[in-house]
């Protein structure tokens, strides 16, 4: 397999439970108590994304439109508003994911600032649709504020794939 021009390492396969605790992690974040300011980010939505982009046969639609609904069902939200949100955001990752791996991470972060911004429309959309109030233009900070993460979370959590499995003089790799 050719490696991407940003990839200097080979890298282990994701464990499914590392997977898994950081998915959880993010959502347990994103249900802290004491409120959600418009312009804040979506931790999940970065993480959701991230695995959509490096593992799309692991976490895929079905997944995010899961943890759509915990997150809807959590925040007293229109049910279904994160689950569509997450939904057509880890669509439109999945879809550009073999393109995406080719960049650097600032320019991933770059490529996916739309997607983020469509996201929130979405959800924005939803909210006004039946009646809820404009939470007002900072809200369009939240999707910068998400791609300026990217690279911080990209970073992370590729971190456990980085390590070597047996190090030594004779297995640089």
């Amino acid at each position: 397999m050719i490696m991407p021009r940003g990839a200097n390492q080979l890298l282990l396969p994701a464990n499914p439970l590392f997977i898994a605790f950081t998915l959880v992690l993010a959502t347990a974040v994103e249900m802290l108590p004491g409120g959600r300011n418009a312009a804040s980010p979506d931790l999940l939505a970065v993480v959701l994304v991230f695995w959509n982009v490096h593992q799309p046969l692991r976490v895929g639609v079905g997944l995010a439109f899961a943890f759509g609904l915990v997150l809807d069902v959590h925040s007293g939200a229109v049910l279904g508003q994160h689950a569509l949100a997450y939904t057509l955001l880890s669509f439109f990752a999945i879809a550009v994911h073999r393109r995406l791996l080719w960049f650097t991470l600032w320019s991933q972060a770059l490529q996916i600032l739309p997607l983020f911004v469509a996201a929130h429309l979405v959800s924005l959309a939803a909210r006004l649709l039946v009646g809820g109030m404009f939470p007002g233009w900072s809200l369009m900070l939240a999707p910068v504020f998400e791609a300026v993460l990217w690279p911080v979370v990209a970073w992370l959590l590729l971190a456990p794939q980085r390590r070597a499995p047996d190090p030594d003089a004779n297995r640089p790799l």
